[in-house]
């Protein structure tokens, strides 16, 4: 008799995947679920299409962590084509190749240092924003008319990898929302030619990297101060009401509390506790 797809017991399991060029992140990751047999699964921070690499995945109750790990800065590797133009900014919506005019290196090398900082922007139609519910990329592939909203974003370092006409190799790490195929943009117009990105992967989201889908410890990404519980273990377990008196720091905010078996999430307002996430096991 074949085996059901998830017939295994429920997995908690925090991992970083490598995702391919040219395959959703809900694609792949559906591809992750059936490689591990577990249902409950999903991702942080969307990777379009065409970019590839750090995709954070989390299986059963470490999938509702998300809101509370620190997933910034990220850091992209970027290759631009010089004398391509597409209308997605990356090479699956080519419009047009042409020679393009060689570039100083320097000149690249200072206008990439340039780069550090603040800038405006329209984020590309094809993107994974969301409009009305729907991914922007989906819209503009239905020949949709797709109107981008302005965004800001950061960028707190920079740093020139090559330069082998046409292709302009670079680094640059990141805020939350940034998107490197606009920022590609901003470089070429300093640079006064025309071009678009032909290869975008992502090293990193804060602390995760890639490492062979290895098992990562949720304590050490939850981007929360730790709160001493001197009361009875027991409330917890059971998701009873906690009394603020067995709380060691009894200021407004969210902790976390840890024992030896599981974790919680609790936030402290007005006086009262309340849970967040309870009882996650470790």
């Amino acid at each position: 008799m074949q085996k059901r797809l998830y017939d295994k017991e429920p997995l908690n399991k925090l991992f970083v995947v490598n995702k391919p060029m040219f395959v959703s992140s809900n694609t792949y990751l559906n591809k992750i679920k059936r490689k591990y047999r577990n249902k409950k699964a999903g991702f942080s921070g969307t990777l379009d299409p065409f970019a590839c690499g750090c995709l954070i995945v989390a299986f059963g109750q470490y999938s509702k962590l998300f809101n509370y790990i620190k997933k910034t800065p990220k850091t992209y590797r970027a290759v631009i084509w010089l004398g391509t133009t597409s209308e997605s900014l990356d090479i699956e919506n080519i419009i047009s190749i042409e020679d393009e005019k060689r570039v100083d290196e320097s000149l690249i090398k200072e206008e990439i240092k340039n780069l550090i900082g603040t800038h405006e922007y329209y984020p590309p139609k094809f993107s994974a924003k969301k409009i009305d519910g729907k991914r922007a990329y989906n819209l503009a592939r239905e020949g949709k008319e797709v109107k981008m909203k302005k965004s800001s974003m950061e960028i707190f370092t920079t740093k020139f990898v090559s330069y082998n006409h046409p292709f302009i190799t670079f680094e640059a790490t990141v805020s939350e929302g940034s998107y490197i195929r606009s920022l590609a943009q901003i470089l070429l117009e300093k640079l006064n030619v025309k071009g678009t990105l032909s290869y975008l992967n992502r090293l990193n989201e804060g602390m995760f990297f890639y490492e062979n889908e290895k098992d990562l410890n949720p304590i050490d990404f939850i981007d929360l101060k730790q709160n001493i519980y001197t009361g009875d273990k027991s409330f917890f377990e059971d998701g009873k009401k906690i009394s603020l008196e067995f709380l060691e720091n009894k200021e407004e905010g969210s902790y976390i509390v840890k024992f030896e078996e599981f974790f919680s999430i609790i936030q402290i307002i007005d006086n009262e506790v309340k849970y967040l996430l309870n009882k996650v096991k470790l």
